[in-house]
């Protein structure tokens, strides 16, 4: 069965914010960190990092 990463990672997200039960706050400088991280000059470095 082959699941997109987008659900995978929504049902995750979910998952975890129910159970670990963090702050709003610190969703949204997670969410927003990777988002800047990701339109930075370190993408290429994360890239070949993460591969």
């Amino acid at each position: 069965m082959d699941v997109p990463l987008w659900l995978a990672l929504l049902v995750v997200g979910v998952l975890g914010v129910k159970l670990i039960r963090p702050p709003w706050w610190f969703i949204a400088v997670l969410l927003l960190g990777g988002y800047l991280l990701a339109d930075s000059l370190l993408a290429p470095v994360i890239d070949t990092a993460v591969k």
